[in-house]
């Protein structure tokens, strides 16, 4: 849309149903590149992507022609039938029902980039229940305790 203008830096983190270890460590740089095309087919400008065998974060400057909802939605719908078109497991893998999604602002970039890009030596250190509890409280968002991702670390 013409004269519309934006600077919008959204952080999402998506889990594997019953955070089961389910990414596959040889094919991680392969999902990440399938991922890659569908954010940028959708008009959006990827900052970082990279996660763990449970769980991805996706960070984007976000193009406000989406909206948050749908985007992540057809992120994860597409990764899900790209990894069982690909029968890289013996099951059928899902995501975990919902996502998190923090925003950002233009300095905080270079940090947000770096914390993404270290996902593995990350979690040799903090869970994945204590680092989502985490950004819970200190982005001040409200969360019921039964509703959190399940942590099977």
């Amino acid at each position: 849309m013409a004269n519309t203008y934006s600077q919008i830096y959204l952080q999402f983190v998506i889990v594997v149903h019953d955070r089961a270890h389910l990414i596959p460590n040889e094919h991680k740089d392969e999902l990440c590149k399938y991922i890659t095309g569908i954010i940028q087919n959708k008009g959006h400008k990827l900052i970082a992507l990279n996660g763990i065998s449970t769980h991805l974060h996706i960070f984007v400057g976000f193009n406000p022609k989406d909206s948050i909802a749908d985007f992540i939605k057809e992120v994860k719908r597409n990764a899900t039938n790209f990894i069982n078109d690909k029968k890289w497991l013996r099951n059928k893998f899902s995501w975990q029902e919902g996502y998190g999604v923090f925003s950002y602002s233009h300095s905080q970039i270079d940090k947000v980039y770096r914390y993404i890009e270290n996902q593995e030596r990350h979690h040799k250190k903090i869970s994945f229940r204590v680092e989502y509890l985490s950004f819970l409280k200190k982005f001040g968002v409200d969360y019921d305790e039964h509703y959190i991702f399940k942590d099977v670390e």
